[in-house]
């Protein structure tokens, strides 16, 4: 989010590769990192704090000693583990035999949806995804909606047997309502049921969210399978 210079080294001109824009600074992404006194021994922050220090106080001398310490005392350990037969089990990263590379045990491949992922976040050095459970909600409207269908055609038909039933003599009621029958209990419905009932069809909110989500779920496929294509 900072200006980016590229330096011509021949003549000794300098360019304006990138300069952000204010909305562009404010977009940036959150930094949320956990406090140090609560840091192991192990996490980042905590571990290279020696060398840290030392980068940032500009001795190069002394960051190099305290990084071959820390290496020294890392290389030590190991040494230990292989003379006690100790195996080292990583908390968040396994061996990958056919890469030979490790991998952390928890990534999320899959690309960012912002309809239905709200933030990430980090907790015990697992990455999670907080979401909004679009699909559900979605389908409790949906459900709703062909609900509210099925009172209404009830009504209509109750409406439909009492006019039938006073306009016609008794010997004739149980043909004339049986044209206005509808079933007495619905238990499940299914995509296609509303049509097949005689009900109309989604109402339009749900019709234009369903077409939308299954135009983001292809785009999501697409990406999908151009991320796994670069990974490999």
């Amino acid at each position: 989010d900072g200006e980016v210079h590229i330096n011509e080294l021949k003549n000794g001109n300098t360019e304006m590769f990138w300069n952000p824009t204010s909305e562009v600074r404010r977009q940036r992404l959150k930094r949320h990192i956990v406090l140090f006194e609560e840091q192991t021994d192990f996490e980042s922050e905590r571990l290279w704090q020696h060398v840290t220090s030392a980068i940032n106080k500009g001795d190069q001398h002394k960051a190099t000693q305290e990084k071959f310490v820390l290496e020294e005392e890392q290389r030590s350990a190991a040494r230990e583990r292989r003379e006690n037969g100790t195996e080292w089990k990583p908390l968040l990263f396994r061996h990958d035999a056919a890469t030979n590379e490790w991998r952390y045990k928890y990534e999320d491949l899959r690309p960012w949806d912002p309809l239905n992922d709200i933030a990430q976040f980090e907790k015990d050095g697992i990455l999670q995804t907080m979401e909004r459970h679009l699909s559900t909600r979605m389908s409790n409207h949906k459900t709703t909606c062909i609900n509210n269908q099925i009172t209404r055609h009830k009504r209509s038909a109750k409406d439909c047997r009492r006019r039938k039933t006073s306009d016609q003599p008794s010997n004739h009621s149980q043909n004339t309502e049986s044209s206005c029958s509808t079933p007495e209990s619905v238990q499940e419905l299914s995509d296609d049921d509303g049509k097949y009932l005689g009900f109309e069809s989604l109402c339009a909110q749900c019709g234009k969210e369903m077409n939308h989500l299954k135009e983001i779920h292809s785009a999501v496929l697409s990406l999908q399978r151009a991320q796994q294509d670069i990974h490999r």
